[in-house]
């Protein structure tokens, strides 16, 4: 009864995030399955300045293949999981992805209401986070394992980090954002 539930308010949420980001146009409701991705259209500018539509999507994964799947440059630029994961390999988030016209990636360990109340939280374990990916947010649960951040942007905000997080510049921990919900409880420092 509890999965049911946290699955219905996942997929609400996911329904609702399609509602808002397509089409004005278009009244469509897609609602996802575990596992797969979610298509949401997206207006591009291309250098010749005619809109071009394209398609972004968002994951909902339920295990580790398909979140480093949906971290890596062919990924997406959120993924969210519905349960603890656990990997025995590094987790790299890469690629450039747009949300609402802007570079950004999200880890999003937990589940939402249609309030957007995270109503339940998640633990991702791995021996490395590496962040390539510019504007990666860390958002709800909590990651165990360093974070290695490569690019300019990193946030965790109502998240925990089990470990440290290492900066390969003074630029990149410079653009580091660690809101009061943001909690590290091992060393943040260039290394």
């Amino acid at each position: 009864m509890k999965k049911t539930i946290v699955l219905f308010l996942t997929f609400s949420l996911f329904a609702t995030l399609l509602v808002g980001c397509g089409k004005k146009e278009d009244t469509t409701t897609v609602t996802p399955e575990v596992g797969t991705e979610t298509p949401v259209e997206t207006p591009e500018t291309p250098e010749d300045g005619e809109a071009v539509d394209v398609v972004t999507t968002a994951s909902l994964v339920d295990n580790g293949e398909a979140l480093v799947q949906a971290l890596s440059a062919e990924g997406t630029w959120i993924a969210s999981t519905l349960n603890d994961i656990t990997l025995t390999e590094d987790l790299v988030v890469e690629g450039e992805f747009m949300n609402k016209e802007v570079v950004a990636r999200k880890i999003a360990p937990y589940t939402q209401d249609e309030e957007r109340n995270i109503t339940a939280s998640f633990t991702i374990t791995a021996p490395k986070l590496i962040v390539k990916s510019e504007n990666t947010k860390l958002q709800g649960g909590t990651f165990v394992g360093d974070v290695y951040v490569e690019a300019n942007g990193f946030t965790v905000s109502a998240a925990t980090v089990e470990g440290n997080v290492y900066f390969s510049t003074q630029e990149f921990m410079d653009s580091a954002v660690f809101d009061e919900t943001g909690i590290v409880t091992g060393a943040k420092e260039v290394q």
